[in-house]
């Protein structure tokens, strides 16, 4: 497999860290990790480090960590506040989508890629969950219909994106037109549980398409970045090396299903820190409440490990999405250790103000699927 031309470094910001107990190590007291100046430090941190993009993790109901920050800023907004406060980082929301209304879905990441002038991605995930059904007033879906309900909301979104061609705001003051309405169109989509009529409220956003950011299981509806996962958990190289056996094999199927897919890895990382080794930092926090397995694959080790890792990953999938254990201190660790040697050795490069993250992620300018009616 040949190296991605356009090696991605994401990475998450959600509350202090993926570590259940990362908050007993941030650098703020838990009545900050949910105001906007703890969110913007962190995304500025991560743009003033180079990293691809930041991930706002989200969920309708409460995180999970005992005695911990519980509760959650939606992400779309922390996407949206942020975006006139950078310039070249991406920021791509996880919106939950088995239940929310897909007009907003779409109006709103629009909103985001606009003022962001085309730096806004998506994670799209479909919980099913009966409690947040009840939070949008809505009926419960079916057992095993998320994944169905999953595509129907991607495939309505890209629609109302391309219901508005790129040129179809004119501003021509000699006939008082603001647009041409024949370079408008219905989006008409007919789904599993909804229809969407369209055309959408808002014009075309800079990237007309964000890069939808998906899982291996739902590769189907996902056809430009898919989100892979290590097969198991890993602790030290020789697991890790286990790990990216399976992850071969996953890239390899995301990609036969379409060669435009970008396959990224979800990483779980605790770096030495402070005179203290990853293993130490990670005891410590165990201590407090464990950091039990997940589908992730986990590092735990020195920032040049770390960067070899990386490196070595590169031959296998286009980007890695890190999750901190400890967001302040891992997140500064990779920028001032890592995101260096990388560029050093020709693995990774920071985007530039301008660039839009289609760019970033070397995927071209979508064509509008309804550009053809019009001509």
């Amino acid at each position: 497999m040949t190296r991605s031309d356009s090696f991605a470094v994401l990475v998450d910001i959600d509350g202090a860290g993926a570590h259940p107990a990362a908050w007993r190590a941030a650098s703020a007291p838990p009545d900050e990790l949910l105001t906007a100046r703890w969110i913007t430090a962190s995304v500025v941190a991560a743009e003033r480090a180079g990293f691809t993009a930041v991930t706002f993790e989200d969920h309708p109901l409460p995180a999970d960590r005992p005695g911990g920050v519980t509760a959650r800023i939606d992400a779309v907004i922390q996407a949206s506040f942020n975006a006139p406060l950078t310039g070249a980082i991406g920021l791509v929301p996880v919106v939950q989508v088995a239940y929310n209304e897909p007009f907003h879905v779409a109006t709103q990441l629009a909103s985001v890629d606009t003022a962001s002038h085309g730096r806004a991605g998506w994670i799209a995930a479909a919980d099913p969950d009966p409690a947040i059904a009840a939070r949008y007033g809505r009926d419960a879906l079916p057992a095993g219909a998320q994944d169905e309900e999953l595509a129907d909301v991607v495939e309505a979104v890209r629609r109302l994106w391309d219901s508005w061609e790129d040129d179809a705001v004119i501003r021509d003051t000699a006939t008082g037109r603001y647009l041409d309405r024949d370079r408008l169109h219905y989006a008409d989509f007919e789904g599993h549980r909804f229809s969407v009529k369209g055309p959408s409220i808002l014009p075309r956003s800079p990237q007309g398409q964000l890069p939808v950011f998906g899982f291996v299981d739902t590769a189907g509806v996902v056809d430009t970045v898919g989100v892979a996962d290590g097969a198991s958990p890993a602790d030290t190289a020789a697991e890790i090396d286990v790990a990216l056996v399976d992850l071969i094999e996953a890239a390899s199927g995301a990609r036969a299903q379409d060669a435009r897919r970008r396959v990224v890895l979800q990483l779980e990382v605790v770096l030495d820190r402070a005179g203290q080794t990853a293993a130490e930092r990670l005891a410590a926090l165990d201590a407090h409440a464990p950091w039990g397995a997940s589908a992730h694959t986990r590092y735990v080790g020195d920032a040049e490990g770390l960067a070899d890792l990386l490196e070595a990953l590169a031959d296998v999938v286009d980007g890695v999405r890190i999750l901190p254990a400890v967001l302040d201190a891992d997140l500064d660790e990779i920028g001032r250790a890592v995101l260096p040697l990388l560029r050093d050795r020709g693995v990774f490069t920071s985007p530039r103000v301008g660039d839009t993250l289609r760019t970033s992620l070397g995927l071209e300018h979508p064509t509008n699927r309804f550009v053809e009616v019009s001509r």
